[in-house]
C-alpha cells in the first residue's frame, strides 16, 4: 500500500517544493520506490519537450523521474485556463478525473508518495481544486509548511484550517519553516501551545539559509528577461546582497558586502571601470557576485572593453535602476534544476533538521 502526503502551505514561498526535495531524499533510504505529483500546476514550463509545471521538472530532474513525467504534473495551467473554466468552456471535472487518474497510477508504482499543492490553501478554488479539495478526493493526509514566526503564523495557519476542516481534509502535521536558529526551541516551544488542544503534530522544519533563500546570477537573468554574460560557474553564484551604484565611486566601493550584485547606470563610466579593475582581486572578487548594468544610454566601446576584459558577469536591461531594483526585492528565489549547491545543501540539511522518522510515522 502506498503512504501518500499532501505537502499544503499557508502560503506562496513557505518551502513546499524543498519539505518534498528533503522528504524524498529521505525516503529513499527506506522505500524502494518513491514518487512525486503536482496535480495542479499554475507555473508551466516546457522540459523535455513537454509542458509540465516547474516544480515537477525540478524534482524529475534530481531523480530521475523522467519516464513519469507526464503523471506527475497531470493539470498545468496556461494564460486562459481560469477565464475558460469561468466562461464554461472547459469542465473543472475534466481536470479532477485526470488529477485522479494520474495519481491512481503513481500510487500503483509507488511505495511513498508525495502530493505537492500549489501556494497557500485557497489556490485553484475557481476550478474547484483547492488544496483541501484535492486533498480530500485523493485521500492524502496533510502536511502543512508554515513560516518561523509565533503569532502570524498561528493565525496563516488557523486561517488555513478553516478551508482544510471545511473540505474534509485531514492536517496531521504543521512543519514551521525557514525558522531563526536562535528562536528555533521557543518558536516550535509556543506553536506547540497553540495547538495543544488539536491532533496536530508540530514538527520543526529547517532553519532560515540564506544560501537557499537568496537568487543565483542565472536566476535574475531570468526574472529580469536579459542576458546574462558569464560562464557557468559565475552563473550559478548565489547573490546575497543587493547595492544600488548610485553614491560616489568610494562609498560604493566601501560598501560592498559578501556576494553583492551591483545596479549601475550605464552612464556611470567611472564606476563600471573600477569595478570591473577590482574584479581582478581576489579580496573584491568575493565580494562583487556581478553587475545589472541599467538605462538606455549605450557604453562607450572602451568601457565594454574593460568588462569584457575582467571577465566580470554582467546583465544589461533597458529599466531604471529604481524598477530593477524593486523587482529583485520584491521577488523570492525558487530553487530550479541547475542550481547543483542548493539542491545539495537542501539534502545534507534535510538529515539534520529534519525528523523523517517521526514524519514518516505520523502517516
Amino acid at each position: 500500500m502506498c503512504k501518500k502526503i499532501f505537502i499544503a502551505a499557508t502560503g506562496q514561498h513557505c518551502g513546499k517544493t524543498t519539505t518534498s526535495l528533503s522528504l524524498l531524499h529521505l525516503a529513499r533510504k527506506k522505500y524502494h520506490r518513491v514518487g512525486f505529483i503536482k496535480p495542479f500546476g499554475p507555473k508551466r514550463t516546457n522540459y523535455l519537450g513537454q509542458f509540465v509545471d516547474v516544480d515537477a521538472a525540478l524534482i524529475a530532474h534530481v531523480y530521475g523521474m523522467e519516464d513519469r513525467l507526464e503523471l506527475m504534473s497531470p493539470v498545468v495551467l496556461d494564460a486562459h485556463t481560469t477565464r475558460e473554466v469561468l466562461d464554461g468552456k472547459k469542465d473543472p471535472q475534466h481536470y479532477l478525473e485526470k488529477i485522479c487518474r494520474a495519481t491512481a497510477e503513481l500510487e500503483k508504482k509507488c511505495d511513498f508518495l508525495i502530493i505537492e499543492g500549489a501556494g497557500h490553501t485557497g489556490v485553484g478554488s475557481v476550478m474547484g481544486l483547492n488544496n483541501g479539495q484535492l486533498a480530500q478526493q485523493l485521500d492524502a493526509p496533510v502536511l502543512m509548511v508554515a513560516g518561523g514566526g509565533i503569532g502570524n503564523v498561528i493565525d496563516a495557519i488557523e486561517l488555513n484550517l478553516a478551508l482544510f476542516r471545511e473540505t474534509g481534509a485531514e492536517v496531521r502535521v504543521i512543519l514551521p519553516n525557514k525558522l531563526i536558529k536562535s528562536k528555533r526551541e521557543t518558536t516550535l516551544k509556543y506553536l506547540r501551545l497553540a495547538f495543544k488542544e488539536s491532533a496536530i503534530q508540530i514538527v520543526g522544519g529547517f532553519n532560515y539559509s540564506p544560501i537557499l533563500a537568496n537568487p543565483t546570477l542565472k536566476y535574475l537573468s531570468e526574472l529580469l528577461h536579459c542576458e546574462l554574460q558569464s560562464d557557468n560557474e559565475q552563473a550559478s553564484r548565489i547573490v546575497h546582497h543587493v547595492q544600488l551604484g548610485a553614491a560616489s565611486t568610494q562609498r560604493i566601493i566601501d560598501l560592498l558586502q559578501e556576494s553583492t550584485l551591483l545596479i549601475v547606470p550605464s552612464s556611470r563610466d567611472e564606476v563600471l571601470v573600477l569595478l570591473a579593475t577590482l574584479y581582478h582581486l581576489p579580496k573584491y572578487k568575493n565580494k562583487i557576485a556581478g553587475l545589472v548594468i541599467v538605462g538606455v544610454a549605450s557604453l562607450t566601446e572602451i568601457v565594454q572593453r574593460i568588462l569584457d576584459d575582467a571577465n566580470i558577469p554582467y546583465m544589461r536591461v533597458a529599466e531604471t535602476a529604481a524598477e530593477t531594483y524593486t523587482t529583485i526585492q520584491e521577488d523570492v528565489a525558487k530553487i530550479g534544476a541547475d542550481d547543483e549547491e542548493k539542491i545539495a545543501l537542501v539534502q545534507q540539511l534535510a538529515e539534520s533538521d529534519l525528523d523523517f522518522k517521526l514524519i514518516d510515522s505520523l502517516f
